[in-house]
């Protein structure tokens, strides 16, 4: 571990500009789960609180899905522009929660909203709705697409030990959407004014669940042990996370030609607030300028950043123009950030 804190992989950085945002929307379930719902089970209301800054978090029904809550965060989205569903020729879904191995979830939520597009899954964990934006921003900059759809969507209540009195309380589920359209600007580019994708797999045992592919195919045994669920070294991803993402972020602002100061809203991975004040604190900013809805959501994973982008949407702190920066960070180890002006 001291070695990725010490020496971390280098991030890839590029640009992806020329598109802007036509729309968001967001989907959580309905079953709100508060830290003294889980004193049942042993987990500590008091400890959570104050060692994550989550209060509450949403549990999907047994009958819902990852597929489900994306189509939801989606049709949120169409009903702001009902007109652009026929047009949407593009969906980039990331998930480490898939509905299934195979077929795609992606492939699954394209035929549910009636799209006329190719459909693909990226798993990045916690940086997923951020490997897909990219991926996405990719195609929308070159001309390969002329409206996207992006979803990051994770049910994590199915992947995480409810015995793991640490872990499981940090976890939600949810869902939120971006539909992003090529742009001819009147005045400066929309788009990712930079981006950045790393990845260091050194740290893979940090955050895995040991029995869920090829390498471990489920057992009788292994589920009896518990297994299948998620196993995460939270102290060793903390410090990381602090430290990658501080110095990630400065080197995507550096890159964007925009100043620190004229950033309009930072919106983090919401895992942990004390992650949230660690990053905020170093970079020498604000509160009111990072927004934080992990105290009512949990840790949403790919979910995370398009869920946050939604509200600030919706509540008019950001909009058509404004310039954010979101970086996501997790399992892999990876992680991504950007400078996008929406």
């Amino acid at each position: 571990m001291s070695e990725i804190l010490t020496s971390p992989r280098a991030s890839r950085f590029g640009q992806a500009v020329g598109f802007r945002v036509a729309a968001v929307g967001s989907a959580v379930p309905d079953r709100v789960v508060s830290n003294a719902d889980l004193a049942h089970l042993g987990c500590d209301p008091d400890w959570i609180s104050s060692r994550s800054g989550i209060e509450q978090r949403r549990h999907a029904d047994p009958d819902t899905a990852t597929s489900d809550l994306a189509v939801a965060a989606a049709e949120a989205a169409f009903a702001e522009k009902p007109g652009l569903r026929d047009h949407v020729d593009l969906l980039v879904l990331g998930t480490f929660t898939p509905d299934t191995c195979i077929p795609s979830t992606a492939c699954l939520v394209q035929e549910r909203l009636g799209l006329a597009a190719p459909a693909m899954d990226v798993t990045a964990a916690c940086a997923g709705f951020a490997y897909a934006l990219v991926t996405a921003g990719q195609f929308l900059a070159t001309g390969s697409s002329s409206l996207a759809l992006v979803i990051g969507a994770d049910t994590n209540s199915r992947v995480v030990d409810p015995a793991d009195v640490k872990t499981w309380p940090l976890f939600g589920d949810g869902a939120g959407a971006v539909l992003l359209e090529r742009a001819a600007p009147a005045g400066p580019p929309p788009g990712l004014l930079a981006w950045s994708l790393g990845s260091d797999g050194r740290g893979a045992d940090l955050l895995v669940c040991p029995m869920s592919g090829s390498r471990r195919p489920a057992t009788a045994a292994g589920l009896t042990a518990g297994e299948q669920f998620m196993k995460m070294d939270g102290r060793a991803v903390f410090k990381w996370a602090i430290r990658l993402a501080e110095e990630n972020i400065q080197q995507v602002v550096e890159r964007s030609g925009v100043p620190l100061g004229a950033v309009d809203l930072f919106i983090m991975h919401q895992a942990n607030l004390r992650i949230i004040e660690g990053i905020r604190v170093a970079l020498g900013l604000p509160a009111d300028r990072f927004l934080v809805n992990l105290d009512r959501f949990g840790n949403t994973s790919s979910g995370s950043i398009p869920l946050a982008l939604d509200e600030a949407w919706r509540a008019g702190q950001i909009g058509p123009g404004s310039t954010v920066v979101v970086c996501g960070f997790g399992g892999g180890l990876a992680w991504g950030s950007a400078v996008w002006r929406l």
